[in-house]
């Protein structure tokens, strides 16, 4: 039945403009400009100050740690801290496990 009816073959597209390979990745670079502002750098932003607040730790300051305990400082060694939190009692903690250090007076209000 080809006789009665001619065979319609397709064309060729023509070649259109090579897509741009930055704009392929543009999408990609976005969301990791977004990571990097919203999540990497605050995150490094309050490990830098974690590590100040650490270095600058001085005998007698008055501190929270992470677990809850307030406590005065009575010894720093370089990994570790002893603190008295109580009249008599003396715990022994590493330094990354102190969380803030508190304004003078706090303990005696506490």
């Amino acid at each position: 039945m080809d006789f009665f009816i001619a065979n319609a073959y397709a064309q060729a597209a023509a070649p259109g403009p090579a897509p741009n390979p930055l704009l392929s990745f543009l999408p990609l670079l976005i969301l990791f400009g977004v990571f990097y502002f919203m999540l990497i750098r605050p995150q490094m932003k309050r490990a830098k100050e974690q590590r100040a607040m650490i270095g600058a730790l001085a005998k007698g300051d008055e501190v929270l740690t992470n677990g809850g305990l307030l406590g005065r400082i009575e010894d720093i060694a370089e990994q570790f801290v002893t603190l008295e939190v109580a009249p008599n009692v003396v715990v022994k903690l590493q330094k990354q496990a102190i969380s803030a250090v508190l304004p003078k007076g706090t303990l005696k209000s506490a």
